[in-house]
């Protein structure tokens, strides 16, 4: 679908990285852009940069996006924002469970909600998912972050039959490990975790991903791009793991 068929965009963790990459990419297309995300400071230069419209708004404040629905409605929703914490159930604490399930699914949830009946009605609109390779494949750890973005990937796909017989497309991202700061945010923002996740490796970049997300959104109406899985070419998921019980006795 041509981009000047759409109007308004709606992009939630917008201050950095992927989200602010996308915003980046769909200004330059000449829609406009709300960018959602916690950070004033960083809302304020991505909309000196682009234009983009800032909401300092967390986006488990259910409240506050109901009100920025009322005022605006929105063609094109990139569900971004996304939490982890790493680390097995094992270790997993009742706070660190509900934050993930928080950011990373109900509020992708509640914008759903509030975004397609409006889509439905104009019969139009794009619902961008941005879930992970860890919806579909298992790592050490994160389990709780794995259950998130495993729940996002089938939302994706439910999203299609709750607006069945509308020009309303749904597009699932996936990415793998991308050169983002995200990292810093997880593991802290130390050189360590730099070279541990970054260093020496061929990575896609934030705008690899916005340019994904801008392909899907400007394929033909007829034409719906349901999942995308980013990955590096030397990264590949999954894996198997055999234990011996004896290395685990202690």
């Amino acid at each position: 679908m041509p981009f000047s068929d759409y109007k308004t965009a709606l992009v939630t963790g917008a201050s950095s990285g992927i989200g602010a990459a996308v915003v980046e990419r769909l200004c330059q297309e000449g829609i406009e852009v709300h960018a959602i995300a916690r950070s004033a400071d960083k809302l304020a230069d991505l909309a000196a940069r682009t234009g983009c419209i800032a909401h300092a708004i967390d986006v488990t404040d259910l409240p506050a996006l109901t009100a920025l629905f009322g005022q605006y409605s929105f063609d094109i929703l990139v569900n971004n924002a996304g939490v982890d914490r790493p680390g097995s159930i094992l270790a997993a604490d009742a706070e660190g469970i509900d934050f993930l399930i928080d950011v990373n699914l109900r509020a992708v949830l509640h914008l759903a909600r509030l975004a397609l009946p409006g889509m439905v009605e104009r019969d139009s609109g794009h619902i961008i998912n941005i879930s992970s390779i860890a919806a579909a494949y298992n790592f050490g750890g994160n389990s709780t972050y794995h259950a998130t973005k495993a729940a996002v990937s089938m939302l994706s796909r439910q999203l299609r039959i709750d607006a069945f017989g509308k020009r309303v497309r749904v597009t699932e991202i996936c990415p793998g490990r991308v050169a983002t700061d995200i990292f810093a945010h997880v593991h802290g923002d130390s050189e360590e975790t730099y070279k541990r996740f970054v260093e020496g490796f061929e990575l896609p970049v934030a705008a690899d991903i916005a340019n994904a997300i801008a392909f899907a959104i400007a394929a033909p109406v007829a034409v719906n791009i349901g999942h995308m899985e980013i990955t590096p070419t030397l990264q590949v998921p999954g894996g198997l793991s055999t234990a011996r019980p004896q290395d685990y006795q202690g």
